[in-house]
């Protein structure tokens, strides 16, 4: 059974009884039935819920077309070119290298979904500009590298039941992109180090600040960030509270392309074998726990609370899983991404919080942070 997995408590062949079932029987009988949805989409003030869930339904559809969309207006360096200003056909068919009929269709395609939208400006042909997700965007490194870097997902998932059935036993495209994640970070070379950690690095930024609007560092003296990368949050944490020592750990590899300038102790080891560096009064684990597999992830926490005395804090951040309001992005978007990246999970806040308590620390909490969709924050006393 894969780690994580909840065992049935049903009896082969047994159906499950209560008050819900019979519920959502009756719920799903009458949505499904063409009675019901011919009377909801001509009744006035039940139309407008019918074509609301009908979009709803479509959006799960078409969801990869959007995606691809969204891939090529940023490859064709199109979103680039309007972030600047109005640009007609002409000019961002020739910096995609598409016919204009083409460009046509790939930016009405981007208007439909609120990347661009069209404008008319006097005299001239219809151009083009930024629309509201385009504007949000285009000034976000960390989210065109996630969607640059997709293009490994989304040919993982051109067979999701394929990549299902292969229980992770095969190799893929991500998983040769995370070296660290199917090698437990012993396999991973200096070429493997600095592509992981520059996507890490560029999609840090909004996590970063998440997690600093909503915990004060400065009430620390120290800060070890384990499994860190090229110190990019650290980066982030040392603006915020300068006085306070920092240190980062990770793979000898990575900290080779620490900078300078970082000006934190650098103390290269895997977390996986190596014993976790003391004299720390506050440890961080950001976007590290739900990249591993339950055993391991224990392992971690059980090595960071061996190196935290008494008392001392441990903060992680990540994305949960059964987030209200971001349900989908944990159970759909993280949940497949970690199954194909060949290990990891994601967890709610109550299966880390019993990691937590099973590692050794006395207590632990969420905190609340301004968007749990980027990252939650849970902090634990050694």
């Amino acid at each position: 059974m894969i780690e994580g997995q909840a065992k049935s408590t049903a009896c082969p062949g047994e159906r499950p009884q209560g008050w819900q079932v019979r519920m959502l029987s009756w719920r799903n009988r009458v949505i499904g039935s063409q009675r019901f949805q011919k009377w909801a989409a001509a009744t006035p003030f039940v139309r407008s819920i019918a074509r609301r869930r009908a979009a709803q339904l479509f959006d799960l559809v078409a969801g990869f077309s959007y995606s691809q969309v969204l891939l090529a207006v940023v490859e064709s360096g199109c979103v680039q070119r309007l972030a600047q200003g109005p640009a007609t056909t002409a000019e961002l068919a020739e910096i995609a290298g598409l016919s204009e009929d083409a460009c046509v269709r790939l930016m009405r395609a981007a208007a439909a979904l609120g990347i661009v939208e069209e404008v008319g400006l006097k005299g001239e042909a219809s151009c083009w500009m930024l629309g509201r997700h385009g504007a949000a965007l285009h000034p976000n490194e960390g989210a065109l590298a996630m969607i640059r870097h997709h293009r490994l997902l989304y040919a993982d998932l051109a067979d999701p039941l394929a990549l299902l059935r292969a229980d992770r036993a095969e190799p893929t495209a991500l998983q040769r992109f995370w070296t660290y994640a199917g090698q437990g970070c012993d396999g991973l070379d200096g070429a493997g180090a600095d592509p992981y950690s520059h996507l890490m690095s560029a999609s840090q930024a909004a996590v970063s600040h998440e997690i600093l609007a909503a915990y004060d560092f400065s009430r620390h003296e120290s800060l070890l960030d384990v499994g860190g990368g090229h110190g990019a949050f650290l980066s982030a944490v040392g603006e915020a509270a300068p006085r306070l020592r920092l240190g980062l750990f990770d793979l000898p590899e990575v900290i080779e392309g620490v900078p300078e300038s970082l000006g934190a102790d650098r103390h290269p080891g895997s977390f996986l074998t190596d014993d976790i560096p003391s004299g720390y009064d506050c440890m961080s684990l950001v976007r590290i726990l739900h990249d591993h597999d339950d055993a391991p992830a224990l392992h971690l926490l059980k090595n960071i609370r061996a190196a935290l005395a008494p008392g001392k804090t441990l903060l992680i951040g990540e994305p949960l899983a059964e987030t209200p309001g971001a349900e989908a992005m944990g159970g759909a978007y993280f949940g497949m991404y970690l199954w194909a990246m060949g290990s990891g999970r994601p967890r709610t806040v109550n299966e880390i919080r019993a990691m937590l308590a099973e590692a050794g620390f006395s207590a632990s909490r969420r905190v609340s942070t301004r968007q749990p969709i980027i990252a939650s924050v849970i902090v634990a006393q050694a």
